[in-house]
């Protein structure tokens, strides 16, 4: 028997606080994954759902893109796949009565934790203007209604359309036709918010803004560098993955502010050593990274292997491939030989020892492989640090061979096959001619809005009509009054959805909520049940078919609610009903869109890998081959008092999807509302473990934004710097603070100060 959602929302008064974790996963990991599937599905339903994921009869687990080995066991997933799992098969519903004794004035006041605990949406529901509550609507109204709505707008660009990355292949190629269709290239995506920084730098720099490696290559690797991420929480089986390279030979190297418990030791609940045993000791060397220095840590690297060069030549570089397959050496080997080592010093927190530490293993190190998330993304200068990654691998030839690449981990499952299928506000013209040809129309060429531009544009009154397949755009993005703010601009906001979220409180004037499947669901139509794809973090490509009864006769695909809008809006732009009613159909156009998608109906059912032209040392960049760069080292130095802050997830959140008040690995039980800080920077600031303090962000812009309330818990980070929850942070990050060239909010360097709260 499930158990009921809470009944209200609760403070922090009763947090507990324990030292953080050694280690992750282990039995603790199987008994949460069980309590949580068990309190929201039932027995049944748990055994039947969970033996499911990720298998290829199955669905694609709706969390992380980590991708699986063609051999699976039949307990592939994790803990937060497994309570992603429960949160979307759970019991629980959010139906008409609901709606009825919850204003929206009401709803806005309880949690992300809270709105997301009550349920699945069962019907679609409309709040007119002027009013406080949703009430029932049908299918056809509504989307007449949205249909209406853009019809009636001054131009297409005073609409966006957001995606999330959970939305498949399939429905990612219709919402996008829709969109272009409609007249614009409006399509921010989550991906502005996370990997646009890696993307941006891979295409510049080696020709795809996509990772180069495979499993087989991280299992293989001589040497793997972690920087700026946490598998144990964000990427769970990323750890067995890691677990199988250690077993074959690799030094792992983890670099990030915060010690992370997976990095540590990894005790797999897959194997007896992992579940009563001692477990896998992962990271061989930690580098306590000050925040926003892996840029210098990364060119400290480089010039040190010039300077190893120097002392033997034609030992170090690899000279070779240097000439053939790159670009731009001389003047970036020019530019490292200027560095300054007080800079590096200053900007990593590190001594120089340990730089030369990494230095030794790199050069016992054959095939090499850097693994980065948002701790390098999310900066000012990312694009810059992650193109300094890209040099340091083009100097040892680490690029386009076995067991060695980049590899960018994305979060949500389907995250880059969303950009693979066109959702992309600057669209390439090869994409727009192939599109246009396919359809028989002639596609925008205007770049349109990303994240932040939509932002802007809402609260500026030139974007009116807001609809988001998927997501959660209200808690997801930087600057939470002025996003709120904006999107209350907007005359309808349509949110698509399996569950409620803040943006359905935080709406337009008029809202719609339009309920969908979730990936765990049968989707039938008259041609039969089908099946959609996604494309994991390593470009392959593989079937999800979802095998529970749907949540409510009411809910429709995806690709049935966005092929109505499209017919609504172009009645003749294509064949709206095959493709609602058979999902082959859309395969079939994107096969003569996309180039690596030919015979794609044919290919699915075993999956394929998507061409990746660096694995085979084809570079389609500006030059032809892979691009060494320049990169400006411009220290980030701290006014006096003043802390780094990077916002975190908790192990109990995926994204802004609250499982659970808790973070294990942390020590933190019942509370969200905490500041991690060093001893040191308690001890120098006068402050204590315990005492609830107002954070406070500090810009150029003279405005205040402040996060009230957080309690102080003593904890090993870097020196100098702080971390804390998102999305509760994310109102100290304002809207003009992005990566440069990508667009990117820089939420993991804000600088702050620390105010005693009332």
């Amino acid at each position: 028997m499930a158990s009921k959602a809470p009944r209200g929302d609760r403070d922090d008064a009763g947090m507990r606080v324990s030292p953080p974790k050694d280690h992750a996963a282990g039995l603790p990991a199987v008994v949460v994954s069980m309590r949580d599937g068990l309190q929201q599905m039932g027995i049944r339903r748990t055994a039947l759902t969970l033996l499911k994921v990720n298998q290829a009869d199955g669905f694609d687990c709706p969390g992380c893109a980590w991708p699986e080995h063609k051999k699976r066991k039949h307990a592939e997933f994790c803990e937060n796949g497994a309570k992603a799992v429960a949160e979307e098969a759970t019991l629980r519903r959010v139906d008409r009565a609901f709606f009825a004794a919850h204003s929206v004035h009401d709803l806005d006041s309880k949690s992300e934790h809270w709105l997301g605990q009550q349920g699945r949406l069962t019907e679609p529901m409309y709040k007119p203007a002027g009013s406080d509550h949703y009430q029932p609507i049908s299918w056809d109204d509504a989307l007449d209604l949205v249909a209406a709505e853009l019809k009636a707008l001054p131009s297409p660009d005073a609409a966006a359309f957001y995606t999330s990355g959970r939305t498949s292949n399939e429905a990612a190629f219709v919402y996008q036709l829709v969109a272009r269709l409609f007249g614009t290239n409006n399509l921010p995506d989550c991906s502005n918010m996370c990997h646009e920084s890696s993307g941006v730098a891979l295409g510049e720099t080696l020709g795809i803004g996509k990772g180069t490696v495979s499993l087989d290559d991280v299992e293989n690797a001589d040497l793997i560098l972690v920087v700026g991420q946490n598998p144990g929480t964000n990427h769970p089986r990323m750890l067995t993955t890691l677990e199988n390279a250690k077993g074959n030979g690799a030094t792992i190297v983890a670099v990030n502010p915060l010690p992370e418990a997976g990095l540590r030791r990894f005790k797999n609940p897959q194997t007896i050593r992992g579940v009563v045993g001692h477990g896998t000791a992962l990271e061989d060397l930690f580098l306590q990274i000050r925040l926003n220095g892996d840029l210098a840590l990364f060119q400290a690297l480089g010039l040190l292997l010039l300077e190893a060069e120097d002392a033997a030549p034609g030992t170090v570089l690899d000279q070779p491939f240097i000439a053939e397959h790159t670009s731009g050496f001389e003047a970036h080997s020019a530019h490292l030989r200027q560095l300054s080592w007080d800079d590096v010093l200053a900007s990593t927190g590190l001594t120089r020892e340990e730089v030369e530490q990494l230095r030794d293993l790199v050069l016992a190190s054959r095939n090499v492989i850097v693994c980065w998330a948002m701790g390098l993304t999310q900066h000012k200068n990312a694009v810059e640090t992650i193109r300094e990654v890209v040099n340091v691998l083009l100097l040892r030839g680490s690029i386009g061979r076995p067991g060695a690449g980049v590899c960018p981990v994305r979060g949500h499952s389907n995250v880059q096959g969303d950009r693979t299928m066109g959702i992309w506000e600057k669209p390439p013209a090869a994409f727009l001619d192939a599109l246009g040809t396919e359809f028989g129309f002639v596609p925008p060429r205007k770049n349109g809005h990303d994240v932040v531009d939509t932002i802007r544009a809402m609260r500026d009154g030139q974007v009116q009509v807001f609809m988001a397949c998927g997501g959660n755009f209200a808690a997801a993005t930087p600057d939470t009054n002025a996003t709120h703010d904006a999107l209350r601009r907007c005359r309808l906001t349509v949110q698509m959805s399996t569950k409620l979220n803040r943006s359905h409180v935080v709406t337009g004037a008029a809202a719609l909520i339009l309920p969908v499947l979730g990936r765990t669901e049968r989707d039938r139509t008259s041609a039969g049940d089908q099946v959609v794809s996604v494309e994991d973090s390593m470009s392959s490509v593989h079937t999800s078919r979802g095998t529970l009864p749907p949540a409510s006769e009411h809910l429709r695909s995806e690709v049935s609610v966005l092929c109505g809008l499209g017919h609504r809006l172009a009645p003749g732009g294509a064949d709206w009903t095959a493709m609602a009613t058979d999902y082959a159909v859309v395969r079939g156009h994107v096969s003569r869109v996309i180039p690596g998608f030919e015979d794609f109906e044919e290919r699915l059912t075993d999956g394929f890998v998507l061409p990746l032209p660096p694995r085979e040392r084809e570079w389609h960049t500006a030059t032809g081959k892979a691009q060494f760069t320049v990169n400006t080292l411009e220290v980030m130095r701290l006014p006096p008092g003043r802390l780094i802050l990077q916002t975190i997830r908790s192990h109990d959140q995926y994204n802004t999807t609250m499982y659970g008040r808790d973070d294990r690995y942390r020590g933190i039980k019942d509370g969200r509302r905490v500041l991690f800080v060093s001893p040191a920077d308690l001890a120098s600031r006068g402050l204590e473990d315990g005492q609830h303090v107002d954070i406070v962000s500090e810009w150029p812009d003279g405005v205040e934004r402040r996060a009230a309330r957080f309690r102080l818990v003593s904890y090993p980070t870097a020196v100098d710097c702080c971390a804390a929850y998102f999305p509760e942070t994310n109102v100290l990050v304002p809207l003009d603070s992005t990566a440069d060239r990508s667009g990117t909010p820089t939420s993991k360097s804000v600088i702050v100060r620390l105010e005693p709260a009332a």
